[in-house]
């Protein structure tokens, strides 16, 4: 995968040669939004998480506007997350800018032949439908198509704003939260890796940035969990969710909300050497729900 996303990266160039007029800047405002709530919604929070419900039809489109960013399929994508979770910011995650480097979370497990697989056996519960398995092995169609999509409306600058630019811009926003967002925040819950929110990230993933939350929560389709905290991932399914093309949308509960908060030692404390205390059994058993359904292999499609 190397050639083709460095190739991708310097073709960005054409940008000199093409300039940008107002149909390119739409195209590329549209499908850099377009293809980043397919990411957070849909490969995350659907596929990797299952925190919510859609139909057969309504999961292949997601999958196929997913499969539009070129982070390949929604079984590679989603399976490899799951693993994320399990094993987060140890040996065993494949990502953690912790255990690795913040170059390596960020791009190098992407371009690595390490990964080039399919984890199915994390994945079971999708992989059950002969489409989506067929998507995950031809992944690059949706994003030829769109390139082609964005040469015949915009011309050669359409093509290098609407595909090009777009699609690197989706690349780094969306691999920052592998990298930045266990790196760079604020904690809230005490969870047992290093996940941090991120307001500024949180803008750009449309609610993503939010990610100490996620942690905590994992089966939770919202990850902005107060209304100062911006999610417009969760915003378009609660929209979606009133015309009944997407239901059963997974939050926490207000004692979720409460549990396992992170404590802050005060200074007199600190000083005497004081500790945060330990949660408790049942603080535990709440944050494991999110994992729990998140690695979860049956569930209703219809």
């Amino acid at each position: 995968m190397a050639a083709p996303f460095i190739g991708l990266h310097v073709a960005c160039l054409a940008v000199l040669v093409t300039g940008i007029d107002w149909t390119a800047g739409i195209l590329c405002a549209v499908f850099y939004a377009v293809r980043v709530f397919a990411l957070t919604a849909g490969y995350h929070r659907y596929f990797a998480h299952r925190a919510y419900q859609t139909s057969r039809v309504g999961q292949f489109v997601l999958a196929w506007l997913g499969c539009m960013a070129l982070q390949k399929g929604p079984l590679w994508w989603a399976g490899h997350h799951r693993g994320h979770h399990r094993h987060s910011d140890t040996p065993d995650d494949p990502h953690s800018p912790h255990v690795t480097s913040f170059w390596w979370s960020h791009l190098g497990w992407v371009l690595s032949q390490d990964h080039d697989e399919t984890p199915t056996d994390q994945i079971r519960d999708y992989a059950r439908y002969p489409e989506l398995c067929w998507l995950d092995r031809h992944h690059y169609v949706p994003g030829v198509l769109l390139a082609v999509f964005c040469f015949l409306v915009g011309g050669w600058s359409g093509f290098a704003w609407g595909f090009l630019v777009s699609t690197v811009l989706v690349y780094h926003v969306t691999f920052s939260i592998n990298s930045l967002t266990h790196l760079f925040g604020s904690r809230r819950y005490d969870t047992e890796d290093e996940s941090r929110n991120n307001f500024l990230l949180a803008l750009l993933t449309f609610g993503e940035g939010w990610h100490n939350n996620h942690h905590h929560y994992q089966s939770s389709a919202n990850q902005g969990f107060f209304w100062w905290e911006l999610d417009v991932s969760y915003a378009i399914l609660r929209f979606l969710s009133w015309f009944g093309l997407v239901w059963d949308l997974r939050k926490p509960s207000e004692k979720a909300l409460r549990h396992n908060l992170v404590v802050l030692a005060k200074p007199d404390e600190a000083a005497q050497g004081g500790t945060t205390p330990e949660p408790s059994v049942a603080l535990q058993g709440e944050r494991a729900d999110g994992l729990r359904n998140a690695g979860a292999t049956s569930g209703r499609v219809e």
